[in-house]
């Protein structure tokens, strides 16, 4: 088994609907206009959406959509009950074996136990894995999909601010994190970054954050070039020597830093790097900030062959968070039949 880079070919996006009863109650209304500007991108590029939802929320969903002024047709509404919508880390991984795509999980325990996150960790095994061709592969250690990145041949890449956290998994070393991710995700070789973090994420430094791969050898870094007095510089500049250390081949793009602050005066972990590459487009988030233009400038650079679709993701990141934490991709011929039809008719409920 191998884990698929972001760049495979897919057919559809996880998402789960933001309610009253999750962490974005205070910003509701214009996350859930961020969160059907999202779904409208998605299938506008005939990718499917699965949105996970409490029955409860139905009728609001299809109320806010079919007033929305939006492309939103290739929806299936799947009954659940969650803690919070951070969907990329709580749903299944999905690797290519020899028998077909294989979805696979690790468990979930809100970033280190953190947060409550008993519900979101039983997502898999009795909501999603229904959804799936291939039985759903269990790995009995604490690992988070925002933590991993990985490209065509196998080079997967982490953080050892975030794996060495003891809440996550005890004392178990980066030795054998690196053969975990050998045995249960097919990793040719492991990258376990010293340098860089954002003040204020939750994760402990998620990669998703801080360095993705693109398919013609490239990294893209969410850097602090743009602002050297700022806190962040010397960390982030730090891990940029780093990835030229480890990945030598590697062409470098790097991304500016803004400077968001929430109502409370905090520093909001708001990263550019934090995007969802889609089929023959990339989901990037802007903040309304300065910095906005040049970081999609770069990504055009790093992304040649991509349509780069910017998505105001300023309300996500008030809760820590933006677009790439709040999905997950699903390659071509993961999903049954009766579920890829169903994507392909409209908003219906399974």
């Amino acid at each position: 088994m191998r884990l698929l880079p972001e760049w495979a070919p897919q057919e559809a996006v996880i998402l789960a609907w933001p309610d009253q009863k999750t962490d974005w109650q205070p910003w509701l209304q214009d996350v859930r206009q961020v969160y059907l500007t999202i779904i409208s991108v998605l299938n506008k590029a005939n990718t499917g959406v699965i949105l996970l939802i409490r029955p409860e929320e139905i009728a609001t969903f299809t109320s806010l959509y079919q007033q929305a002024d939006l492309t939103i047709d290739r929806v299936l509404l799947v009954r659940a009950d969650y803690n919070d919508t951070w969907v990329r880390d709580y749903g299944f991984l999905t690797c290519h074996s020899s028998p077909g795509m294989q979805p696979v999980e690790f468990n979930f325990n809100g970033w280190g136990n953190k947060f409550n996150a008993r519900k979101d960790n039983k997502i898999n095994q009795q909501v999603l894995a229904n959804l799936c061709r291939l039985p759903l592969q269990s790995f009995d250690i604490v690992a988070e999909g925002g933590a991993l990145e990985i490209d065509d041949a196998g080079v997967l890449l982490s953080t050892e601010f975030c794996l060495s956290n003891p809440e996550r998994n005890g004392d178990m070393t980066m030795m054998q994190y690196r053969q975990v991710f050998k045995e249960a995700l097919g990793a040719t070789s492991v990258h376990i970054f010293e340098q860089g973090h954002l003040e204020g994420d939750d994760t402990d430094g998620h990669i998703d954050t801080l360095v993705r791969f693109t398919p013609n050898s490239g990294l893209v870094v969410q850097s602090a070039f743009n602002v050297p007095q700022d806190s962040h510089h010397d960390g982030l500049a730090a891990l940029v020597a780093e990835c030229r250390a480890a990945l030598p081949e590697h062409q470098i793009f790097e991304l500016p830093l803004p400077n968001i602050v929430n109502a409370q005066g905090e520093r909001l972990p708001a990263s550019y790097a934090n995007y969802l590459i889609n089929n023959d487009q990339i989901l990037c988030p802007v903040y309304q900030q300065a910095e906005d233009d040049l970081a999609m400038q770069i990504m055009a650079k790093a992304y040649p062959q991509y349509k780069i679709v910017p998505i105001n993701c300023l309300p996500l990141v008030q809760q820590f968070g933006s677009l790439h934490c709040i999905s997950m991709q699903v390659p071509v011929s993961t999903l049954t039949f009766e579920v890829s039809n169903k994507l392909a008719t409209g908003v219906s409920e399974l």
